[in-house]
């Protein structure tokens, strides 16, 4: 999904549930969300466009220890702390951390 689609389907969402809701839904202020939408946001929109993506939208990404999951999936899961006792958990940290899809 291109930005461009990405900021389509914000422009859609934000129609259909309002600024409010959409910002509650990804976690982020109402603010940044209006910013994103009128290409004003000073930090990095990609991450919000991300965020709607992930909770509206039905892209999926290739996971090289889960294969291909959503990517609402692809986000829980490398926000998730390091757990040595869960192996698959121990492998997607690994993962997770090198993954370019990951933000600093």
């Amino acid at each position: 999904m291109t930005t461009r689609d990405r900021l389509d389907l914000l422009r859609r969402v934000v129609d259909e549930h309002g600024q409010a809701e959409v910002a509650r839904r990804i976690g982020r202020s109402t603010a940044a969300v209006n910013q994103v939408l009128h290409g004003k946001y000073n930090g990095n929109p990609e991450r919000i466009l991300e965020l709607i993506a992930a909770e509206f939208g039905s892209e999926t990404v290739i996971c090289p220890v889960m294969g291909e999951i959503p990517l609402a999936r692809c986000t829980e899961e490398r926000n998730k702390p390091f757990k040595a006792t869960n192996p698959q958990r121990r492998r997607l940290y690994l993962a997770c951390r090198d993954c370019e899809r990951r933000k600093p």
